[in-house]
């Protein structure tokens, strides 16, 4: 199977990005939310990405032109039934992605592939939710995905030799430098990623430094492009405490057992970027 046809569900960011990235390799995309209005939002926010890159002389008008004409948008799960890939990018939440994957099965043409992009959750899980567990696989893109160029493929028990090749084959097609990985909590970025910003906000519980400290110094230090709390709010902390909390359910290691603060920030719906204040004011 070539994969042609490309379904992505989920409305966040992430979404409308691999949608992008798809749509620039040539691939037909079908966008699916659950309300139109979300959906048709997605298209507008592909199209102001698509007008600021011929503004900045980066992508034609033809080329612009192209890949919004492979788009569509829908409230309509049926209409992904056609999709040689559907790739799930809803809230990381295992229940809900379950939920999804048993529809997924029951709608969309028996030889389809279909992936979640969780950075985090078993993929496994997954995969036993539907009745072709050997085509059930992780494509986990980065955000954002028209720019970051890694993609993890995950590969589950269940998961078949052809079904890795073809998502390999995928994120290659995208243009995106794909890595294999089992399907084990975090896989490799967020698994290595995650203790040290934890670790990060321990720090500033002791009262080490300052956040505006601690992050220049990573910066200036290790030569990281963000430090490790700008990047709490650039993920956002709902997000962060839930890949945690996975990472601690997997391994009971303590770096993974989120950090108070984290917690209470969540709660306070401090989450960073996403609502305006998180360890810095946006």
């Amino acid at each position: 199977m070539t994969i042609k046809r490309v379904g992505i569900v989920g409305s966040g960011i992430m979404g409308s990005g691999v949608a992008e990235v798809a749509a620039k390799a040539g691939h037909e995309v079908v966008l699916r939310s659950r309300r139109q209005e979300t959906a048709d939002a997605m298209l507008a926010s592909l199209e102001k990405s698509l007008a600021k890159q011929v503004d900045k002389g980066r992508l034609s008008e033809e080329d612009r032109d192209a890949t919004r004409g492979r788009v569509t948008a829908t409230s309509e799960l049926t209409a992904l039934k056609d999709c040689d890939l559907v790739l799930e990018s809803i809230v990381e939440d295992l229940e809900a992605k379950k939920e999804l994957f048993n529809e997924l099965d029951r709608v969309v043409q028996d030889s389809a592939i279909l992936a979640t992009n969780t950075s985090t959750l078993s993929v496994i899980d997954l995969a036993m939710e539907t009745g072709r567990p050997d085509k059930v696989c992780g494509i986990h893109f980065f955000n954002p995905a028209p720019a970051m160029k890694l993609v993890e493929v995950v590969r589950p028990l269940t998961a078949s030799d052809e079904t890795i090749a073809e998502a390999l084959a995928f994120a290659d097609a995208c243009g995106k430098a794909p890595v294999t990985v089992k399907d084990e909590a975090g896989f490799i970025v967020n698994a290595l990623l995650f203790p040290y910003l934890n670790n990060a906000v321990k720090m500033l519980e002791r009262g080490v430094a300052t956040a505006a400290d601690i992050d220049a110094a990573m910066q200036g230090g290790c030569n990281f492009p963000m430090g490790p709390l700008a990047l709490l709010d650039l993920v956002g902390l709902d997000t962060s405490v839930a890949i945690l909390d996975a990472l601690y359910e997997e391994f009971k290691d303590p770096n993974y057992a989120t950090a108070p603060t984290l917690r209470r920030m969540l709660t306070a719906q401090k989450l960073g970027r996403k609502s305006g204040e998180g360890f810095y004011t946006y």
